[in-house]
């Protein structure tokens, strides 16, 4: 089976995006804060596994 143009592209994608887990960013809590140039984010693991990130 040939594997499409477009699809090829997303898997190279996927492969060469960073990744990072969530619980390691928060330190297995539940907040973390993430700096963008002089802007202040917060990031929070919600009760049912979701992400929020707000400034």
């Amino acid at each position: 089976m040939e594997m499409s143009v477009a699809r090829e592209t997303v898997v190279r994608l996927e492969e060469t995006l960073p990744l990072y887990d969530a619980t390691e960013l928060t330190k297995g809590g539940e907040l973390a804060k993430i700096k963008l140039d002089d802007k202040l984010y917060t990031l929070r693991i919600t009760r049912t596994g979701k992400l929020l990130l707000t400034k």
